[in-house]
């Protein structure tokens, strides 16, 4: 503790004193809250523990000094009651002892303690009832503040509510529970027609819109039973004259303090200009701009809707239409007669089914699409494909151009169970294509079994590459036989396709699909090495049979001007004899072969590599083209060979077909060429083709295409 300040001179005991102070220092701690430090409550004492000291030794008595002591106790908030208790008490033989001990001999000493007890008391009592009605007046003064300024401020508040809701550019309107207008602002009335006094007699049911007056009454009504504290919504009114106004409406519920509804107010919103321009952006956004049809999004909307709402036998059509050779129009004539011509074309279509609730959409270009409400089933689909095929085929006048027009139209209708709008969409592209490949001017109807065909084929194009990465292709090899004397002159490689789910796939499955998607090229040369290399081994092991490979070369890889080039790597790597080859190409890919193609096939002549033609007399032969061209065999093509029959079933065609082999054979040979007939399929042709001078046969006869072990057997068994 720090040191207590002397209190002064005094005929009384100063450490005493400070004792006495500090004990009722202690005191006060204990026995309730004291806002002042220890130090300072001591100080505080010493200070009333000397005037009370003071009081008791003065020649003039009075008791005053005590009631100081006892309001001072209150200003410092020592107001606890045991704290006065406690005070009053230690005033008594507890002081004289500490603070007067020399003067306990003090004339009326007792009386004048019992004074000084009553003078504290009541001036704590006296202070204490004081700072209660000091701190009942300001609770009170500050009371009245309050609600003066809770009032001004609802007057104020009442005044902005007042303000805005009398100069608020959006309407604003009061109801009771019960739908009757309570109050509306001008801008309110001013939205419908009315005056704010003829709102003030309506109901807020009569100005609902006839088309949504029972949802939003609905809404209303769940509102107002306090289901739920605001809504918003975009809808109509009836203006008073009638016409319609589209606003945005907001409205809140008001509750009691219990919680019970009480009024709702709204705010309304005139918002028709932009619910214009929103419906013109969404037809501009849903509708063909060159001919004002439907366009594809909303065609797909509309189906998919269809398809939702649809049971599952309702069956749903569809005509997918495109102009036959537009194409041609857009080059020829320009872009702008061709928009000319498809504005004419959506009307005529349009026009066509107007009345039967079909959707006419353009889905761009010359597409267009029919969704066919078809109850009857496929015979409505397939009359409203003809009603659109002959709206077309009317001859069409633009300016001084008179166009004639066709279309090819792709016809589905199933059951709404049994696909979707995406798999109807692509069975109407595919059946479109079917009918587009069949000439122009006709419809087809969708076909499953012919798609999972076309699926199939499409599969086996995709899979392709990876087949010939993988590995997956093998080659047979048929053999060509001497008619003279039997003996196996030479081999043709066929490619094979082990397919992994298929299993072994002909070549008649694959090959076209090879040429369409350039395969071809890198199959061909696969087919090409891999040959090279099996009659490289052959001539190995039986260098005397001089056996002979025959590869088939596609046209695109006869028109490659790198063919040469890449048959005589083949040649170098393999180490196969020039002249053990023999490359086989069609008679429409030699006959009218000039330029950089034919210069190609005398290199590979050049080089020892014998040249044949393939299926010759199945196309039109240029005679004397032919002896322009280094071939060194041709090919008889099978339908010859399978007309030379000995079963007298029809005599004419025998010696026909037999003549027409003779006569080819004669051709051949005096073009000094070697002729090998192909498709003998029985001893009789081999016997009359031999007879016929023919040189070798290759077919059934002498035996199937097999794997390149089996060649090398029956190799090893005619050299035994």
């Amino acid at each position: 503790m720090s040191a207590v300040p002397d209190p002064g001179g005094g005929d009384f005991s100063r450490p005493g004193a400070q004792g006495y102070a500090a004990e009722w220092a202690r005191a006060a701690r204990r026995l309730g809250f004291v806002p002042l430090s220890a130090d300072e409550t001591e100080r505080l004492l010493l200070v009333h523990t000397v005037r009370l000291a003071r009081a008791l030794l003065a020649e003039e008595f009075t008791a005053a000094p005590a009631e100081d002591v006892g309001r001072a106790l209150v200003e410092a908030h020592l107001t606890e009651p045991r704290m006065l208790d406690w005070s009053l008490r230690a005033l008594g033989d507890r002081f004289l002892a500490r603070v007067l001990p020399a003067r306990a001999d003090l004339p009326d000493v007792t009386a004048r303690v019992a004074a000084m007890q009553g003078a504290l008391a009541a001036g704590f009592a006296r202070a204490l009832r004081d700072r209660t009605f000091t701190q009942q007046e300001r609770i009170a003064r500050s009371a009245w503040q309050a609600r003066d300024a809770v009032e001004r401020a609802l007057r104020d508040s009442e005044a902005r509510f007042r303000a805005v809701f009398t100069g608020a550019a959006i309407g604003i309107g009061i109801a009771g529970i019960d739908g009757r207008i309570i109050d509306v602002n001008q801008s309110f009335a001013d939205m419908l027609g009315y005056t704010p006094e003829e709102l003030r007699q309506a109901n807020v049911a009569s100005l609902f819109h006839a088309d949504d007056a029972a949802g939003m009454w609905e809404m209303y009504q769940e509102l107002i039973e306090g289901k739920h504290d605001s809504a918003r919504v975009e809808k109509r009114y009836y203006r008073k004259d009638g016409s319609v106004v589209w606003t945005d409406l907001a409205v809140s519920l008001i509750r009691h303090d219990d919680g019970r509804p009480r009024f709702t107010v709204a705010m309304i919103e005139d918002i028709t200009e932009r619910y214009e321009l929103q419906q013109r952006l969404r037809f501009q956004a849903l509708h063909d701009p060159l001919t004002g049809l439907p366009n594809r999004t909303l065609f797909f909307e509309t189906l998919g809707r269809l398809f939702h709402e649809a049971g599952p036998d309702q069956r749903i059509g569809v005509c997918f239409l495109d102009l036959d050779g537009f194409k041609a129009v857009n080059d020829s004539l320009g872009h702008d007669l061709g928009d000319r011509l498809l504005v004419t074309i959506a009307r005529r279509l349009a026009d066509c089914v107007a009345g039967q609730g079909h959707l006419v959409a353009r889905m761009g270009g010359d597409e267009f699409v029919i969704l066919v409400d078809s109850a009857e089933g496929i015979d409505d689909a397939v009359g409203v494909a003809e009603l659109a095929l002959a709206a077309v085929s009317a001859p069409v006048l633009i300016g001084e151009q008179q166009l004639a027009v066709s279309a090819s139209v792709g016809v589905v209708d199933c059951p709404a169970g049994e696909t979707s709008p995406s798999e109807l969409m692509k069975a109407a592209d595919t059946t479109l294509y079917w009918a587009k490949a069949e000439g122009r001017g006709r419809w087809a109807v969708y076909d499953p079994e012919r798609s999972a065909a076309d699926i199939a084929r499409s599969a086996l194009a995709a899979g392709l590459p990876a087949a010939l990465d993988r590995g997956e292709f093998v080659l047979h090899y048929q053999p060509i036989v001497s008619l003279l004397d039997g003996r196996m002159q030479a081999v043709e490689a066929l490619v094979r396709w082990r397919h992994p789910e298929l299993g072994l796939v002909g070549p008649d499955r694959f090959i076209g699909l090879a040429e369409e998607t350039g395969l071809i090229v890198r199959l061909g040369e696969w087919v090409l090495g891999q040959s090279c290399r099996d009659a490289r081994a052959w001539h190995r092991e039986f260098p005397e049979q001089r056996l002979v490979v025959s590869v088939n070369l596609a046209a695109r890889q006869a028109d490659d001007p790198a063919i040469v080039d890449t048959v005589a790597d083949v040649l170098r790597r393999t180490g196969l004899p020039a002249e053990l080859l023999q490359l086989e190409l069609t008679e429409s890919a030699v006959m009218g072969t000039a330029g950089e193609p034919l210069r190609s096939l005398h290199r590979l002549a050049d080089l020892g590599v014998r040249l044949a033609i393939d299926d010759f007399g199945t196309g039109y032969s240029n005679l004397a083209y032919l002896r322009r061209l280094p071939i060194h065999c041709l090919k008889l093509a099978g339908p010859f060979v399978e007309g030379i029959r000995t079963d007298g079933a029809d005599e004419t065609a025998d010696h026909r077909d037999e003549r027409i082999v003779d006569a080819l054979v004669r051709l051949a040979h005096a073009l000094e060429l070697w002729v090998t007939a192909e498709a003998v399929e029985t001893g009789a042709q081999a016997e009359r083709l031999r007879s016929l001078r023919c040189d070798t046969g290759q077919g059934r006869w002498f035996g199937p295409p097999v794997p390149a072990e089996q060649i090398t057997a029956r190799l090893r068994g005619e050299a035994a």
